[in-house]
């Protein structure tokens, strides 16, 4: 109470709005990925000898512990194997500095992509490509020469959402991101992928009710119904 009463009498702008403003809790961050961080760090300090250059303080440590387990909370990292994974690739660098959050958490999805056989998502985006410009050499989709079983759900799944969704390429790209990381898990799971099999189209509902009956009187011209 003494504080506002003095801020007041200050008329201290500041120190009103921050009483007024307080500081939203801090989003707890699991154990699980601080000792995934603590075991990367181990590795990183070995594969890029600079890294240690760059941290003067407990401070600067404490800064870069926070912004990388935040980075792998965010993206999905909570295992030594997707570490492990990732650290399979950096120490495939030739430089010596430390990479990106970001950078190092592609590292990690494009090995585990690998590790179970799955395309990355670069080669997944053109693989839709070149699903869409051949599937017409094809009398079904189950026809077309898929190299997995897996290959066959995520790039017809896509192709779908592709047409009934009008996405540009960096919409199809993220989808291609999503359909990897559901893909990976249920194989990590042991999940039997099933084989190619004819499946039911997706209707989808305009969005406006002008399409809407746009799409009706469309459908009443083709064949030839009158209005009831």
């Amino acid at each position: 109470m003494r504080n506002l009463n003095a801020a007041i009498a200050r008329r201290d702008g500041k120190a009103l709005a921050a009483m007024a403003t307080p500081e939203p809790p801090k989003k707890p961050v699991s154990q699980q990925a601080v000792q995934v961080f603590n075991e990367l760090f181990r590795q990183l300090k070995a594969a890029f000898p600079a890294l240690m250059m760059s941290i003067k303080t407990q401070e600067d440590l404490d800064e870069l512990r926070r912004q990388w387990v935040m980075a792998f909370v965010e993206n999905g990292i909570y295992s030594i194997g997707q570490v492990n994974a990732g650290m399979k690739i950096a120490r495939q660098q030739e430089v010596p500095f430390l990479p990106s959050p970001g950078q190092f958490i592609s590292w990690c999805h494009q090995e585990e992509f690998r590790t179970a056989g799955l395309p990355n998502e670069e080669e997944l985006y053109l693989i839709v490509m070149k699903y869409c410009s051949q599937r017409g050499l094809y009398d079904c989709a189950e026809n077309y020469p898929w190299q997995s079983n897996a290959e066959y759900w995520m790039v017809t799944t896509l192709y779908d959402q592709m047409r009934a969704l009008n996405l540009s390429e960096a919409e199809l790209k993220k989808r291609c991101r999503k359909q990897l990381h559901s893909m990976v898990q249920r194989l990590n799971a042991d999940e039997t992928i099933p084989a190619p099999r004819k499946q039911i189209p997706v209707l989808h509902i305009p969005s406006t009710k002008e399409t809407a009956k746009s799409h009706i009187a469309q459908i009443r011209r083709r064949f030839g119904l009158r209005r009831g």
